[in-house]
């Protein structure tokens, strides 16, 4: 049985998350294509096993993952799951030839992205989620990709973060205000961000990927700061884009790419303490980040039925108690790092 993890900041009867929730980046096809039946056919596993909170974004095959959720999620009751999808992005059509994501995003619609963090285009990206998704209602909404590795420089994120704090920002809270959405933030691949704008708004939940893992725990002190807020932290990418549930074998991946030898290096050590201890890599990598007082749900990608299938085994394995003392006392986790 998937656990739960109840989150009520507002006062307003918050939202029920299930621990382990489900990234649908993988079902917009990335990296490779995955056919509509087998998309529908690793949603209904989630489903089957408990999942309950599911997350997407206009950005995951370029609209792809929006709509395959369409048809999965209609006649389920609106009030049995948690759905978060994002804002920051616009589409506009293209030709086959001059659409945006050609090597990642594969077999999609014909699109190029427009980033748009105002408050009309907030609204507007709302719109269309609902539209694709084919509902009356989006639980979460997190701000997109407000980080360098998208906008290439310091000086471009900071214009972006302006942008969106003086109208995007806007949208979100008088959405929330208005009871349209239950609770908003920011969807991000880096931590420093997340700190910004937690110093700087009224923010909800963050969505945190690849960077609070067993892998990376940098972002202990956001983390923690989050946790006495009250605000919530889903972690994306706990797996670190692959690392972490394949080891540090030839070709492994490490943010989208092939993991450095430091990263394998340190991947090593990790698998080689956790085969002591007769645990596998994954299953330390899963459950990891759900210790944090903060994380209220964590999300890998399943691509496909056996994928989901790993993914429901690394969450309900057993692990000993020592085999996190053990990582620590080696200097493998970070020494305040709630673990065990």
């Amino acid at each position: 049985m998937i656990g739960t993890r109840h989150w009520d900041r507002l006062g307003n009867g918050g939202l029920t998350f299930t621990r382990l929730g489900f990234g649908t980046a993988p079902l917009g096809n990335l990296i490779r294509a995955v056919s509509d039946a087998e998309a529908r056919a690793t949603l209904d596993a989630a489903w089957d096993a408990g999942l309950r909170y599911f997350d997407t974004a206009p950005l995951y095959g370029l609209g792809l993952a929006e709509t395959r959720l369409n048809p999965f999620l209609r006649g389920k009751p609106r009030d049995s799951y948690v759905l978060s999808t994002k804002v920051g992005r616009l589409f506009r059509v293209a030709t086959p030839d001059t659409r945006d994501g050609h090597g990642k995003w594969i077999d999609v619609p014909s699109r190029n992205e427009i980033y748009d963090y105002s408050y009309d285009g907030v609204m507007r990206s709302l719109d269309f989620s609902l539209e694709r998704l084919g509902l009356d209602r989006i639980d979460i909404l997190y701000a997109h990709d407000l980080d360098i590795f998208n906008h290439g420089s310091e000086a471009a994120l900071q214009s972006r973060m302006q942008d969106f704090m003086s109208g995007g920002y806007r949208a979100l809270t008088g959405l929330r205000d208005q009871g349209v959405i239950r609770a908003f933030g920011a969807g991000l691949n880096n931590w420093e961000p997340c700190q910004w704008l937690l110093e700087r708004g009224d923010f909800d939940i963050f969505l945190l990927a690849g960077r609070y893992t067993l892998l990376e725990q940098d972002s202990l002190g956001f983390m923690d700061a989050a946790a006495a807020r009250g605000v919530g932290v889903v972690i994306g990418g706990p797996y670190n884009s692959g690392i972490l549930a394949t080891g540090p074998q030839p070709g492994a991946l490490w943010n989208y790419g092939p993991a450095p030898d430091r990263v394998l290096e340190r991947a090593g050590r990790l698998q080689a303490v956790c085969a002591r201890h007769g645990a596998r890599l994954i299953e330390a990598a899963l459950q990891f980040p759900m210790f944090h007082p903060a994380v209220v749900s964590t999300i890998p990608g399943g691509a496909g039925v056996a994928e989901m299938a790993g993914n429901l085994a690394a969450a309900g394995a057993r692990l000993p108690a020592a085999l996190w003392s053990d990582l620590r006392h080696e200097g493998l986790l970070h020494p305040d790092a709630p673990a065990g």
